[in-house]
């Protein structure tokens, strides 16, 4: 075979094998409006992280909600938690996010743990987080309803591909209570 037309031929592969393009995660610089666009009912969808404690969480959730309320600072938002581990239901109202303005960066406490994230600019009814777990890279996306759509997801999934998720590393929860 010439070698050009070898080459040719090869192109459909080569393209075939190209990673995707990646847009980069833009924060969101915090101002007067976030946090009270935060507030309210939130569903989480799907998520990935290489950190070990988030890791084994993800693979045990099944389903989660979650509201966000104005804490009892300025700089504080309660959280209450309705979670199905495996097959046992969890209700939790103790933990707190901390919002740090000057850096525009979220922190969850609970049970003395902190988790940090930034939020990534994105539709008003979708919330996704850019966690920064001690160099562990991982990402969440949660949204007002169950219902995401296929696009999203999509977007989404690519997102998780350029930071190097595997789908194996990809962790989905049901619809289902």
């Amino acid at each position: 075979m010439p070698p050009p037309l070898a080459l040719l031929l090869a192109l459909p592969l080569a393209l075939a094998a190209e990673p995707p393009t990646c847009a980069p995660l833009v924060p969101v610089t915090f101002d007067n409006t976030t946090i009270p666009g935060l507030l309210g009912h939130w569903v989480y969808i799907m998520g990935s992280s290489r950190y070990p404690p988030h890791l084994a969480e993800m693979k045990a959730l099944k389903h989660a909600v979650f509201s966000l309320y104005p804490g009892s600072h300025k700089d504080e938002l309660d959280v209450t938690e309705i979670m199905r581990m495996n097959e046992t239901c969890v209700a939790k109202n103790t933990s707190k996010i901390h919002v740090f303005l000057e850096n525009s960066t979220l922190a969850h406490v609970e049970d003395n743990m902190m988790s940090t994230a930034k939020l990534i600019q994105t539709d008003k009814d979708l919330l996704i987080l850019n966690h920064l777990n001690s160099g562990f890279p991982g990402l969440s996306l949660s949204a007002r309803t169950p219902n995401v759509s296929k696009e999203r997801l999509e977007e989404f999934r690519a997102q998780l591909h350029c930071l190097g998720f595997t789908d194996d590393e990809m962790f989905f929860t049901s619809k289902k209570v």
